[in-house]
Order: structure tokens, then C-alpha cells, then sequence
């Protein structure tokens, strides 16, 4: 099959909805051999008969034994996009030590588990002149800039930008590239269930698109070519880095 991520193995975590499903479409489209996980198995059903996935699976990515079962199952992979992640409305005084234990298992801990089960693999990849490559879910609310009501959310997502940079940092000389990209607000399932949570859904839709200064929300389609980009030999001289694509919020 021909394509920018031809013959390539990839696994896609967080991909039922959203950015991680458009991803893995792309990736599809672009010849990679796509496992797609997700916990719903309802939407990974409906991925696959969209695309051309190689795999679904239903995996819990915060459970290190099926995690580890499935990297020793699957052959070593070119790339892998830890895209699955929460995002809690609050400040500090919102959010009790459930709920920051939450983010920070589903947000920081499920790349951890994926990144350590299926690196070993992906350095003898790179023994064979292969450039493997993590691309890391982080976002533009971050140690890049603070927003109100994302107290544990910027948390985490700092949180992945640092270890983006502590992966990158240890295996550059082994070959493996470490990424992760950091979208503005993004038009996905889980920003319309929180605009329609809202006591106003209007006025909130009309806030999240006016911080936006091109004035409209990011599409999911808006994404998906960046993490195309990192996953291929085109971008095989780029790591460590957090790559906004942020629709000018951050200028």
C-alpha cells in the first residue's frame, strides 16, 4: 500500500471519538496498519467499518496488565499516539483527590503505561534504520498557558510536555522520537457534552469560540494531519518538541 506511513505499524489509544478517531482514519488512509484502542467498543465497531483498521481492540489503558499483554502480542510498532485523556471543569477548590487521581491516571499514567510496554520494541525498530515515533496528547492549556476552570486538566497536560521532553531527552541516541501536540479548542464529542452541561449552552459555545482568534473552534480534521506529520519519516528530525496548532491563541 503507498502512502506517507506505508508498511508502518501504528497504535492509536483514545480512538472511538474525537481527535484520536480522526487520527486513526488518517493514519489508515496514509497505508499505516492501525490498532485502534478504545473502552467503547460501540464506537470502535463503528471505526471500523468507516476505515480501514487493521484492529480494534477494547483495553482499558489504565490497566498495566492488559497493556503489557497486548504489546507482547502485537509485533514492534513504528509509532504509537497516546491520545486518550479527560478534561475536568474546575478550579483547585473543584476538584477533591478522586477526581485528581482520575485525571492524572487516565491523562498522565496511561501514556507512562503504553509509552514503557511498547518502547523496547520500538528501539529494535530503530536498530533496522526505522524512526519510530510517540506522539503525546498534551494541549495549548498547559505549562504553556493557563485557563480558567482547568486547574487539574493543565496539570496533567504540563505534566505530558515534561515527560514528552524527559523520553525524548533518554532515547534520542536510540533512535525514538518523543512529541506531543498541544491543540486550542477543539469541536469533538467531549467539548459538546460539556457545552450542553452548561446552564447556558449558547453562551458557552459563543466562549469557547471567541478565545479562538480565527473565530471558529478547530475540527477534528484540523489535527489529524499534524499527527500524520510526526508519525512519518517526514518529520524524523523533529523531537522533544510541544507543537501548538492552536489557532493563534498563543501568539
Amino acid at each position: 500500500m503507498s502512502g506517507r506511513l506505508a508498511g508502518k505499524r501504528v497504535v492509536i489509544t483514545g480512538a472511538g471519538q474525537g481527535i484520536g478517531r480522526a487520527a486513526a482514519v488518517a493514519c489508515a488512509a496514509e497505508g499505516a496498519v492501525v490498532t485502534a484502542v478504545d473502552l467503547n467498543a460501540e464506537q470502535l465497531d463503528s471505526l471500523a467499518t468507516q476505515s480501514k483498521i487493521s484492529e480494534t481492540l477494547v483495553i482499558d489503558v489504565q490497566n498495566a496488565v492488559d497493556i503489557a499483554a497486548l504489546s507482547e502480542r502485537l509485533p514492534p510498532q513504528d509509532g504509537l499516539f497516546n491520545c486518550v485523556g479527560f478534561v475536568h471543569d474546575g478550579t483547585i477548590l473543584d476538584c477533591d483527590p478522586a477526581a485528581f487521581d482520575h485525571s492524572f491516571s487516565l491523562n498522565v499514567r496511561s501514556m507512562y503505561l503504553m509509552t514503557r510496554a511498547f518502547l523496547p520494541g520500538m528501539m529494535e525498530k530503530a536498530k533496522t534504520g526505522n524512526s519510530p515515533s510517540i506522539v503525546n496528547m498534551a494541549s495549548m492549556a498547559s505549562s504553556i498557558k493557563g485557563f480558567p476552570r482547568r486547574f487539574v486538566y493543565g496539570a496533567t497536560k504540563a505534566a505530558v510536555i515534561g515527560m514528552t521532553k524527559a523520553i525524548a531527552a533518554d532515547y534520542v541516541a536510540s533512535g525514538i522520537r518523543c512529541n506531543a501536540v498541544c491543540p486550542g479548542t477543539v469541536d469533538t464529542p467531549s467539548l459538546r457534552a460539556r457545552i450542553s452541561a452548561a446552564s447556558d449552552p449558547a453562551a458557552a459555545e459563543a466562549a469557547f469560540i471567541a478565545r479562538q482568534p480565527m473565530g471558529r473552534l478547530a475540527t477534528v480534521d484540523d489535527i489529524a494531519p499534524q499527527i500524520v506529520f510526526l508519525l512519518s519519516d517526514e518529520s524524523k528530525f523533529v523531537t522533544g518538541q510541544a507543537i501548538l496548532v492552536d489557532g493563534g491563541v498563543t501568539i
